[in-house]
C-alpha cells in the first residue's frame, strides 16, 4: 500500500480518535463520581447501624450491671423510652422538611 493513502486515514483518525479518548474520561469521571456518592450513602447506613448497636449494647451494660432491679420490669421502661425518642425525632425530622 502506498504512505500517500496512508496520509490521509492518519489525518481522518486524529478527530476520531480524541472524541472517543474525551468520550472515555467524561463516562471514568461519572463513574468515579456515582462510586463517591455510593460510598458516602453506605458510610450513613453503616454509622446508623452503629449507633443502634451502641444503644443496644448500652442497654445490655444497663441490665447487667443494675443488680438491684427487676429485668423484666427495667426491659419495659427502655423500650417506651425508645418509642418517646422515636416519635421526638419523627416529629423534629416532619417539622424540618
Amino acid at each position: 500500500m502506498d504512505i500517500g493513502a496512508l496520509i490521509p486515514i492518519f489525518a481522518l483518525s486524529i478527530p476520531i480518535i480524541a472524541i472517543w479518548t474525551t468520550h472515555q474520561r467524561k463516562l471514568a469521571e461519572m463513574g468515579i463520581k456515582s462510586t463517591a456518592t455510593e460510598s458516602a450513602e453506605k458510610a450513613a447506613q453503616y454509622a446508623s447501624g452503629m449507633k443502634e448497636l451502641e444503644e443496644r449494647v448500652r442497654v445490655l451494660e444497663r441490665i447487667v450491671t443494675d443488680k438491684g432491679y427487676d429485668v423484666a420490669t427495667q426491659i419495659e421502661a427502655l423500650r417506651d423510652q425508645r418509642r418517646v425518642d422515636e416519635l421526638i425525632e419523627a416529629r423534629e425530622a416532619e417539622r424540618s422538611n
